[in-house]
């Protein structure tokens, strides 16, 4: 059960209303228990995940900070445990009433807290939320004809894959791909920059060279994006069941991936600059797809 808003009472004095409240917060903060050992299971867990950024034993992710603990349950994802350092008790009475009652709520001190995160200037609120899991092969018997999905080859900047992730909810995109050698969608710079896309977009670890063969079997086009080579963005037909596939921050995409597209994608810029951030270039590309849907709609 989620707590609510206090409600309103309109017979309600002001001094009853703050008495109401403040015996929320307290019933609120009963829910703390407090755990001041390194060893205990939660924070053990949580460490492992802040630092490894993978899926726990129990399918959770680490997330850190206020704003995006507030994103993961707007999101509706369910929660394995939340965790408030000494200094980060003040926001305790913020975010409790808004997560279920069932869930673990430990109050840690500041170093041990410290020692389970991965930030070097922590806000004192961490969590171990439950991500939804999907198969492509799900997404795409279910995808209509006007479908577009981002295919990721090698995206190693963690910033620049939130970035990704975020556009690609912003301009509807279906889904996000990664391919070998791009970062782990669990680290928390990942999180922290998608903005809590990851917890709402599908985003799914697929072999590349597979998920293209795979692509092209339920007709979608690949389109490939080159610093130098293929049409103009703008001259390209982004409609219809679609894949944007960008490479690598350095290298960009291999001959071999090159050669599976089916169109290369240029954006045109100053020749002054060698290429353009991958998360700026896919985030062109992903408007001007969006662009051209909501012209011929």
């Amino acid at each position: 059960m989620l707590y609510g808003p206090a409600p309103e009472f309109p017979w309600l004095s002001l001094q009853g209303r703050v008495n109401y409240d403040s015996h929320m917060a307290v019933q609120d903060e009963s829910r703390l228990r407090s755990v001041a050992s390194r060893q205990n299971s939660l924070v053990k867990e949580l460490r492992k995940a802040s630092s490894q950024f993978e899926l726990t034993k129990e399918g959770s992710i680490a997330i850190e900070g206020v704003r995006i603990v507030e994103e993961a349950i707007r999101s509706g994802l369910r929660f394995q445990a939340v965790f408030f350092s000494e200094t980060g008790r003040v926001h305790a009475s913020r975010l409790l009433p808004q997560i279920a009652t069932q869930v673990e709520c430990l109050l840690l001190p500041d170093d041990v807290f410290s020692s389970a995160v991965d930030t070097e200037t922590p806000q004192g609120v961490a969590a171990l939320v439950k991500v939804k899991s999907v198969r492509l092969e799900e997404i795409l018997e279910d995808a209509n004809e006007n479908f577009l999905i981002v295919v990721l080859a090698g995206i190693q900047d963690p910033g620049n894959l939130g970035t990704i992730i975020r556009s690609s909810e912003a301009f509807s995109a279906g889904a996000v791909l990664l391919g070998e050698k791009t970062a782990s969608p669990f680290n928390s710079k990942v999180v922290r920059a998608s903005a809590g896309s990851i917890f709402r977009q599908p985003v799914i670890r697929f072999p590349l060279h597979d998920a293209i063969r795979l692509l092209k079997a339920y007709d979608f086009s690949i389109i490939a994006s080159s610093s130098h080579k293929g049409q103009p963005l703008e001259e390209l037909d982004l409609t219809g069941r679609v894949a944007l596939v960008i490479g690598n921050e350095g290298g960009g995409l291999t001959a071999e991936t090159l050669a599976q597209a089916d169109e290369l994608a240029a954006i045109p810029h100053s020749s002054r600059v060698e290429s353009l951030n991958a998360g700026i270039a896919a985030s062109i590309l992903l408007y001007e797809a969006a662009r051209q849907r909501r012209r011929s709609t």
